[in-house]
């Protein structure tokens, strides 16, 4: 008998996107007003189902929705998404998605992630165009000699400065320029392709759900509760330590398995179809390090540099970001002396390469766009907030733990999912006893879990990149999530009643 194989990324994302458009058939349409700031008038528009109503921009108008936010999060920008208003749910008729939908939703998705899909084909180019230089052979083959024997260090350093990314300023679509840049350099130091998928998708992953000064997902999300961002730091670093230490000592621990015995190794049975991919094969190189090829290395650090830097401290975004990586293909051209059409041919390849991954973003995209037209995002919402009241408030915690984990699966924004929900669920920590930080922290916790397995999130689309299947990242990853949300349960519980 033929032996069954586990679908790829594409279709397991177009079977969700199907079960979503049949959700919209069964569960009730429904919708919260929002409100959002017009900066040129200075006014507040309440947007319904049935009309636009301007208000003025006063801390009163905000006081008079329930809203307990400063007028100053909003007149600043902190606050720039429309925020759902508390207590003004509506059904609304039913607005059900059929085939025609379900079929448009991949390319509705890709327009919508047109940004993030750039981004990855511009990086897709820049990565062919460095391994034309044959700057990627001489530097791994150098860093392979460097790190004999240390390898592990490796995987410490590395997971450690994603997660330091990810805590500060939300590193995490910016990731998947690392992929291709980095997995050579763990199959050269004799690991597999799942520990430098898991040093950089895991070390980003802990980095955004223990975040600390992240503007993306804390300080927005405690600006929609309230709350100043600091409120809950001191357990958010805590977490971080918690939560990184245990990841980093799990997959050295898989890593050391791997590196003794290859056919450890989850997907040693896949090796030969995974080194077929020219962008992640580690590759003997006689290529000297010329001083040449060290510049073309520096310039290709300094685009990440330069977007890390921007990103942080400019507030530049994918445009920015793009065109920092199309600019250093080009400054690499010029310094490897690669002629133009050697260049063209090049770069195309490499954004070639990334087709499959722009493809797999924009059908995860669709499923949200299938949601948001069939107007079932808002129900989901307040069925969650209602069935907590009256709990107690150490089962309450865990409770919205996982409320917030299965709303990630179809809000997967972390700055949607806080203006979305704070306004509406944080006034729920008052009726139960606990401080706003709480239900800040359980937005951030039950995201950051159900990131490391959410198809509509980013992992589909890593695992495209390194050709791993998405059975063996469960494989690998479903007893580490064991393990943290046991950690992250018991923290959550001992901070409601100390």
């Amino acid at each position: 008998m033929r032996k069954l194989k586990f679908p790829t990324a594409q279709t397991i994302l177009f079977v969700i996107a199907g079960l979503v458009a049949l959700l919209t058939w069964i569960v009730p349409a429904g919708k919260y007003d929002g409100l959002s700031y017009n900066a040129d008038d200075k006014t507040f528009d309440i947007i319904s189902s049935e009309k636009v109503v301007s208000m003025p921009a006063t801390q009163e108008t905000l006081d008079n929705l329930n809203i307990n936010i400063p007028l100053e999060k909003f007149t600043s920008g902190d606050i720039y998404k429309p925020i759902g208003i508390p207590n003004t749910y509506k059904s609304l008729e039913s607005r059900p998605q059929g085939f025609a939908a379900f079929v448009q939703s991949p390319v509705k998705g890709i327009v919508a992630a047109s940004d993030i899909i750039f981004l990855v084909l511009i990086i897709g180019g820049l990565i062919g165009v460095m391994n034309l230089t044959g700057a990627f052979d001489a530097g791994i083959s150098w860093l392979a000699q460097t790190l004999k024997g240390r390898e592990y260090l490796l995987i410490i350093l590395v997971t450690t400065l994603v997660a330091l990314g990810g805590t500060t300023f939300g590193l995490a679509e910016e990731t998947m320029a690392f992929f291709p840049i980095l997995i050579p350099v763990f199959l050269a130091a004799k690991y597999d392709e799942i520990v430098g998928l898991s040093c950089i998708f895991l070390g980003s992953a802990i980095g955004t759900m223990c975040s600390t000064v992240n503007p993306f997902s804390t300080i927005i999300a405690s600006d929609s509760a309230g709350i100043n961002w600091t409120t809950g730091l001191n357990g958010r670093i805590i977490m971080l330590i918690l939560c990184l230490s245990v990841c980093i000592i799990y997959i050295l621990r898989y890593a050391k398995k791997v590196k003794n015995d290859p056919s450890k190794s989850l997907i040693y049975d896949e090796k030969k179809a995974l080194r077929s991919n020219d962008y992640l094969k580690p590759q003997e190189t006689s290529i000297k390090l010329t001083n040449r090829l060290r510049v073309v290395i520096l310039i290709f650090s300094m685009s990440f540099i330069v977007m890390i830097i921007g990103v942080s401290l400019l507030k530049w975004w994918f445009v920015e970001m793009t065109a920092t990586f199309l600019v250093g293909a080009i400054l690499i051209g010029f310094v490897g002396k690669i002629k133009e059409y050697d260049f063209v041919e090049a770069f195309s390849k490499g954004a070639g390469s990334l087709l499959s991954v722009a493809f797999i973003i924009g059908i995860a995209r669709g499923v949200s766009v299938i949601m948001d037209d069939g107007l079932i995002s808002d129900t989901m919402l307040y069925h969650a907030s209602t069935i907590t009241e009256g709990m107690n408030k150490g089962i309450f915690t865990n409770a919205m733990l996982i409320i917030y984990g299965g709303l990630s699966f179809f809000i997967p924004s972390s700055s949607g999912m806080a203006v979305l929900t704070m306004p509406i669920i944080s006034p729920l920590a008052d009726t139960v006893g606990v401080g706003r930080e709480v239900i800040v922290n359980t937005y951030l916790y039950g995201m950051g879990l159900f990131y490391l397995i959410n198809p509509t999130g980013l992992i589909l689309a890593s695992l495209a990149i390194v050709k791993v299947g998405y059975d063996k990242w469960l494989k690998f990853v479903i007893p580490l999530s064991i393990i943290l949300l046991a950690l992250t349960m018991a923290v959550l519980t001992l901070s409601v009643y100390l």
